[in-house]
């Protein structure tokens, strides 16, 4: 029997970390960074509809990819928010170099404290215990007719308008996206 094994590139900051406090951001995490293929991005933000002028934001960040991608090929004004401070800063760096200062921002900050009211799309990649802590401030926040895309995991208590599958993702590995309109 082969198992599949599937992390999560979104990190979930469950307390605040204390400034100065080496590793103290590491500890809050519920879950490990794993990078989003490039094809899966790709399609996470299609099914999202995502339309250029419009407002992404991409929770658990990682190291940029969809935030990029989203301004980059898209068009759109995109946000990341992750709590680990070496993959904010690479890309911060990221951003600058591909000179998407203005298209992109990069919070360094538990999703749980952010304001998503502005959003059209937000695309997640948390494990279902995550997504389902996420999952009452985006009921509060999120605007009619936004919507949001979930990676492997689905939005527990909501019911997807769309699943996609893709079988695989140039990598052998299959993956699993849910589309939710508000």
């Amino acid at each position: 029997m082969m198992l599949r094994c599937v992390l999560p590139c979104a990190v979930l900051l469950v307390a605040p970390a204390v400034a100065g406090q080496a590793g103290q951001a590491e500890d809050n995490k519920l879950a490990p960074y794993y990078p989003t293929p490039k094809l899966v991005v790709e399609r996470m933000l299609k099914l999202g509809e995502l339309k250029p002028g419009e407002t992404m934001f991409d929770l658990g960040s990682g190291d940029g990819r969809i935030v990029i991608m989203a301004a980059k090929k898209f068009g759109a004004y995109a946000v990341g928010v992750e709590i680990d401070k070496d993959l904010v800063e690479a890309s911060r760096r990221r951003v600058k170099k591909l000179g998407l200062e203005g298209k992109v921002k990069i919070i360094h900050g538990d999703i749980l404290q952010q304001d998503y009211s502005s959003a059209d799309l937000v695309t997640i990649y948390l494990l279902p215990t995550s997504n389902e802590k996420v999952r009452p401030l985006l009921e509060k926040q999120l605007k009619k007719g936004a919507r949001v895309v979930c990676h492997d995991f689905d939005m527990s208590g909501w019911a997807p308008d769309q699943v996609e599958h893709i079988e695989d993702d140039g990598e052998g590995r299959s993956h699993t996206l849910y589309l939710y309109r508000r």
